[in-house]
C-alpha cells in the first residue's frame, strides 16, 4: 500500500503550524486529528493592559493615611494637557533629558500625581504614578539606570530662569522589582542662601514606575520610607492576577 508523506511542520514554523490548527486545517486529509497537536500548539503570553487613570487614582493615599499631613494636604492631580503646559527648552545634556522624561512619566500611557504637604514642613514632596503598556516600564527603567551612569550635571531653564543641577546617586531601597535613588542639587543664588536639595526615589513595580521626590532648601530631606513601601505594595497588588 502506498503511504502518503506529510510535509514536516518544522518547515512551516511553529507560528504557521499554530494557525493551521486553530483554523481546523491539517497538512493532509488522511492525517490523524491529534497527530500534530503537541507540536503545533503555540503558547503566547497574553498582553497585560496598563492600569487606567481611575485605577491609579484609587491606589494613591487617602485623607488620614499619611501621618503628619495637613488636612486636605495630599491632593491627587492629573497632569496638565500638553497644550496647556508651559514649554521649556531641553536641558544641556540629552542623556539627562532622558532621565527627566522618565522620572516625570513622559513615556507612560497614564500618569497621576500626588502632592504631600506635612505640618511643620514648608517644602513638601510628591509622587508620580505612571502606568505603561506591557513590558515598556522595564525598558524605560533600563534606560533610566543607564542615564544615571553618565548624567552628572546639566544646565536648563525653569520658572526662575537658568539653573545648573548636579546629580549624586544614593543607595537604592530594596523595594519593588527594581529601584534607584539619587539627589539633585541646584544653587539658589545670592538672594536665597543654601542650595535647593531634592531627593528622588524611582521604583518599578511590574508595568508601573513610581517616582517619589522630597524637597528641602539649605538642608537635605528624604521621602518617608513607609510611604514608599506602602505605595509600591499597592501597585504590585493591583497587577497580580
Amino acid at each position: 500500500m502506498r503511504v502518503r508523506k506529510l510535509r514536516p511542520l518544522s518547515v512551516l514554523g511553529p507560528v504557521i503550524a499554530g494557525v493551521l490548527v486553530a483554523s481546523g486545517c491539517s497538512t493532509g486529509s488522511d492525517a490523524p486529528p491529534d497527530s500534530i497537536g503537541p507540536r503545533a500548539t503555540v503558547s503566547a503570553k497574553a498582553a497585560i493592559a496598563p492600569l487606567t487613570r481611575t485605577q491609579l487614582r484609587a491606589l494613591t493615599f487617602k485623607e488620614g493615611e499619611v501621618a503628619g499631613a495637613h488636612e486636605a494636604g495630599i491632593p491627587v492631580q492629573d497632569p496638565q494637557p500638553e497644550e496647556e503646559q508651559h514649554s521649556f527648552p531641553p536641558v544641556s545634556d540629552p542623556t539627562c533629558q532622558t532621565m527627566l522624561d522618565i522620572r516625570n512619566g513622559k513615556r507612560a500611557s497614564t500618569v497621576v500625581l500626588q502632592l504631600f504637604n506635612w505640618k511643620g514642613d514648608i517644602w513638601g514632596g510628591g509622587s508620580t504614578l505612571a502606568a505603561y503598556e506591557d513590558g515598556k516600564a522595564q525598558q524605560a527603567f533600563a534606560q533610566l539606570k543607564q542615564t544615571l551612569g553618565s548624567c552628572r550635571s546639566y544646565e536648563g531653564t525653569g520658572w526662575v530662569g537658568k539653573f545648573k543641577a548636579t546629580l549624586t546617586t544614593e543607595q537604592a531601597p530594596g523595594v519593588g522589582d527594581e529601584a534607584v535613588r539619587f539627589r539633585e542639587t541646584i544653587p539658589m543664588g545670592p538672594e536665597q542662601p543654601g542650595d535647593r536639595n531634592e531627593q528622588f526615589t524611582v521604583v518599578r513595580a511590574g508595568n508601573t514606575i513610581v517616582t517619589f521626590h522630597k524637597l528641602n532648601v539649605g538642608d537635605s530631606a528624604s521621602f518617608p520610607t513607609d510611604l514608599v513601601n506602602r505605595q509600591v505594595e499597592r501597585l504590585q497588588n493591583a497587577q497580580r492576577p
